[in-house]
């Protein structure tokens, strides 16, 4: 009961790390003018819904695109793409075969209703930083950027994803955050509440693009990119056992919850991010790509 009651009460208090400084301005490929015709299917798991993650496979080397982004399948024909928290009502899914035939799909897309969490009793620098942290502030914001172009050439989110740690559920993707009465952008991750020093593990395989013990906003920061540029951020950790150029398997435990940076409480804030689309963990974890082998 005890341990239940502090749980409990994690929850109340932990709360979620900056949001726009997790972002990264790179040019991706567009859609090209291609001929439509009959082409053979192409195979994806994961609902059209605002925040989603869709695998897909097709021959080796085809292209796919979705919106103003596209992803080439790899030698296996693994692909991944990805939908942002606000996304268009319709979407144009096309994919071109190496030889040239074009599938071309349009899809609704689910639009979600987001609610508003309001967290008091957070560090007063990490709303409103001093000028003279502004300098660091940048300067880990550029290191951060140059993280997210990482492009694996495996393809960790071809087995799945497990919950990279245990804990109460104190904060879910989309929420629109307000700190200590002020407004900020929506919060684009799911957090793990629990007592600090409990084990983070790679929810996926994949390789390490950063590793900081302690980051202006977000105390230890991780990122793996779990193939494609679909990569996982773990903030607020209070150890961090891997570094820059790891591979990592799926368990493999890569830290330890802590409360650094923009916290009140010991948690795991886990982002995902691919391209430039912020993905829900939450429907990560239910997709199971086994289907398309």
């Amino acid at each position: 009961m005890m341990i239940l009651a502090a749980l409990m009460a994690l929850q109340a208090h932990a709360s979620d790390p900056i949001a726009d400084v997790l972002t990264a301005d790179s040019e991706f490929p567009l859609a090209g003018d291609v001929q439509e015709s009959s082409a053979p299917p192409l195979n994806c798991i994961g609902d059209f819904v605002e925040g989603a993650a869709i695998i897909c496979r097709a021959e080796a080397g085809t292209v796919v695109t979705l919106g103003d982004q596209s992803a080439t399948a790899d030698d296996e024909g693994w692909l991944i793409l990805g939908l942002n928290r606000d996304s268009d009502e319709e979407m144009t899914l096309t994919a071109v075969l190496p030889s040239g035939e074009m599938i071309r799909q349009v899809h609704l897309i689910d639009q979600r209703e987001y609610d508003i969490q309001r967290v008091d009793g957070v560090p007063p620098r990490t709303v409103n930083p001093p000028e003279e942290a502004l300098v660091l502030i940048r300067e880990q914001s550029r290191m951060k950027a140059a993280a997210y172009t990482s492009r694996w050439e495996g393809a960790g989110f071809a087995d799945g994803f497990i919950q990279p740690a245990e804990g109460v559920i104190s904060g879910v993707y989309g929420s629109q955050r307000v700190y200590n009465g002020e407004p900020r952008r929506p919060h684009y991750g799911l957090d793990f509440a629990n007592v600090a020093g409990t084990p983070v593990y790679a929810p996926a395989d994949g390789i390490v693009t950063l590793a900081h013990p302690d980051m202006y906003y977000e105390g230890g920061l991780i990122f793996i990119d779990h193939g494609q540029g679909f990569t996982s951020a773990f903030l607020h950790l209070g150890a961090v056992q891997v570094e820059v150029g790891d591979i990592v398997s799926q368990g493999d435990q890569i830290g330890e919850i802590g409360s650094g940076g923009r916290a009140t409480g010991a948690h795991l804030d886990w982002r995902i991010k691919w391209r430039n689309r912020y993905i829900d963990p939450a429907l990560v974890l239910e997709l199971d790509p086994a289907s398309l082998r």
